[in-house]
C-alpha cells in the first residue's frame, strides 16, 4: 500500500479565473515565484464554447505518439472534443510542453524536497470556487514507477535532441562529477 495524492476536479464549479495556472507557473519558475507564465503551468483551464464550461486538466504522462482514439465524450447531454479531458503531452498539440525547451510538463503535486511542509498543491489552495479539491488515499501501486518515469523523460530528451547528443552530455557530466 502506498499513499496516493489526488486532485479532484469539479468542472461545474470552475469559473475560468485561471488562478491555478498562475500559481502553478510561479511555483515552477526558476527562481521559484520569479515569474508567471501560464504556458509553463502543469494545469490548464480549457474553455469549451459550445457547452459554455471551463475544464481544468492536469498535465499527465508524455507520449511519443499521437493518440489514435478520435472520439467525442458526452456528459449530461453535452458533447466534448476528444482532447478536452486528455492529460498527455503528445506530438499533436502544444499543451503541457515547456514553451522554450519543448520538454513535457507533468503535474508533480508541487512536491518540493527542500520544503515538504506544503499540505496541498498550490492550485487547490488558490482555487476560490472549490473546483479543485485535494485527497490522499491508500492504494496498491506497482514498484518501478520511478524507473518508468526516468525512461519517459529520457525518451523525450532523445526525441528532442537525439541520442548521441544526450550520450555526449551525460558523459561530459559524468567526467565533471569525477572532477
Amino acid at each position: 500500500m502506498k499513499k496516493v495524492r489526488v486532485i479532484n476536479i469539479d468542472a461545474d464549479k470552475c469559473n475560468g479565473c485561471r488562478a491555478c495556472e498562475a500559481i502553478c507557473s510561479a511555483f515552477h519558475a526558476s527562481p521559484k515565484y520569479s515569474s508567471i507564465n501560464p504556458e509553463r503551468s502543469r494545469i490548464r483551464v480549457n474553455f469549451d464554447p459550445l457547452n459554455d464550461i471551463y475544464i481544468p486538466v492536469m498535465g499527465g504522462e508524455y507520449t511519443a505518439s499521437e493518440c489514435n482514439s478520435r472520439y467525442t465524450i458526452t456528459l449530461d447531454g453535452k458533447k466534448y472534443e476528444e482532447c478536452a479531458f486528455c492529460r498527455a503531452s503528445c506530438p499533436s498539440r502544444d499543451l503541457f510542453k515547456d514553451p522554450d525547451s519543448g520538454l513535457p510538463l507533468k503535474c508533480d503535486m508541487c512536491e518540493d524536497l527542500e520544503d515538504p511542509s506544503l499540505e496541498e498543491p498550490w492550485c487547490v489552495q488558490w482555487c476560490l470556487s472549490d473546483a479543485l479539491t485535494y485527497e490522499e488515499r491508500e492504494e496498491e501501486v506497482e514498484e518501478e514507477v520511478k524507473q518508468e518515469e526516468l525512461e519517459i523523460g529520457l525518451e523525450s530528451l532523445v526525441d528532442r535532441y537525439g541520442l548521441q547528443k544526450i550520450m555526449d552530455t551525460v558523459a561530459r557530466m559524468s567526467m565533471s562529477k569525477k572532477g
